[in-house]
C-alpha cells in the first residue's frame, strides 16, 4: 500500500503534510504537492494532517489513476520538506469538484 494526493490538494496546497513525513517523499508543483509512490513507506502519518482530505490510501476504488498521477509528477517536480502557507484562494476552492480540469498546473512548484 502507498498513500497518494488526489485532486482535493490543487489549488489549495496545504503542506501540513510535509513537515511529519519521516521520509521525504512529497514534491511541489505550482498548485499541488504529490507523494512518489515508491518512496512512501505507507505510515500514514500525512493522511490525518491535511486538512483538505486530499491524501487517501492507493486501495480505494480509483486510485490506481492517482497513484501514476502521483508517480509522474514527483519524477519532475522538486521535494518538499518545510512547511509553507496555503495558496491565497484556498478557503475559496476547498472541497470544489473538478479542479483537475480547472486549475491543475505541470508547472514545478519551488520546493525547499
Amino acid at each position: 500500500m502507498t498513500y497518494v494526493v488526489t485532486d482535493n490538494c490543487i489549488a489549495c496546497k496545504f503542506t501540513d503534510c510535509v513537515e511529519v513525513c519521516p521520509v521525504d517523499c512529497f514534491y511541489e508543483g505550482e498548485n499541488t504537492l504529490v507523494i512518489y509512490p515508491d518512496e512512501c513507506i505507507d505510515c500514514g502519518v500525512c493522511e490525518p494532517e491535511c486538512p483538505a482530505d486530499a491524501i487517501r490510501p492507493d486501495t480505494e476504488p480509483g486510485m490506481d489513476v492517482w497513484v501514476e498521477f502521483n508517480r509522474k509528477y514527483s519524477e519532475l517536480w522538486p521535494v518538499i520538506t518545510q512547511k509553507k502557507d496555503p495558496l491565497p484562494d484556498h478557503e475559496k476552492h476547498d472541497g470544489e469538484e473538478g479542479k483537475l480540469e480547472k486549475y491543475f498546473s505541470e508547472k514545478p512548484g519551488a520546493g525547499d
